[in-house]
């Protein structure tokens, strides 16, 4: 998926996304999840094609910010609606299954699954929480998830989070 073609999907997506696009689960976020699964994708071997249209859709079903139970499953409704021509089935059914499953706090060893769940995963200190290492499927993003915030928007080359909350701790906190 070239630049200009996750783009164009973006703006399709823009079209019926209820939300804020700059908030929480918004385009911004998809734009931090796609750069956090292309670096991942380097070493984990992951299939780029998948991992850029999971950063797109994975959260693009949401009717809400807050808890929002069956948005992975929409989310992968809509990206059979969007990706079956442009993808093998079986890129297809990794596609689905990332989304569909990617709220369930599950990891997987399927290393295209892995580095879209650790790319969104990676990307929770914009709701003033850092990852939560059970929850990491790659030995990377292990690596990356144990960084400080600062650290790890480095490494992926991003800025803080804007109007980021107060205190910083671990998912498992909560």
């Amino acid at each position: 998926m070239t630049d200009a073609e996750f783009a164009q999907l973006e703006a399709e997506l823009f079209d019926d996304y209820p939300l804020p696009l700059q908030g929480l689960h918004g385009a911004r976020h998809w734009r931090r999840v796609d750069r956090f699964g292309r670096l991942l994708a380097l070493h984990t071997g992951a299939d780029l094609e998948v991992v850029r249209r999971f950063a797109l859709l994975h959260d693009s079903q949401r009717y809400n910010d807050e808890k929002d139970a069956g948005h992975g499953e929409r989310g992968a409704h809509r990206a059979r609606q969007f990706c079956a021509d442009e993808l093998s089935p079986h890129q297809m059914e990794l596609l689905w299954l990332a989304c569909a499953e990617h709220e369930r706090g599950l990891t997987s060893e399927d290393p295209t699954v892995g580095t879209c769940w650790d790319a969104d995963r990676l990307d929770i200190d914009r709701k003033g929480r850092l990852p939560w290492m059970s929850l990491m499927s790659t030995p990377l993003g292990s690596q990356v998830a144990e960084m400080d915030t600062e650290k790890r928007l480095q490494w992926a080359g991003l800025d803080a989070w804007a109007g980021k909350p107060k205190g910083i701790f671990r998912e498992s906190q909560c």
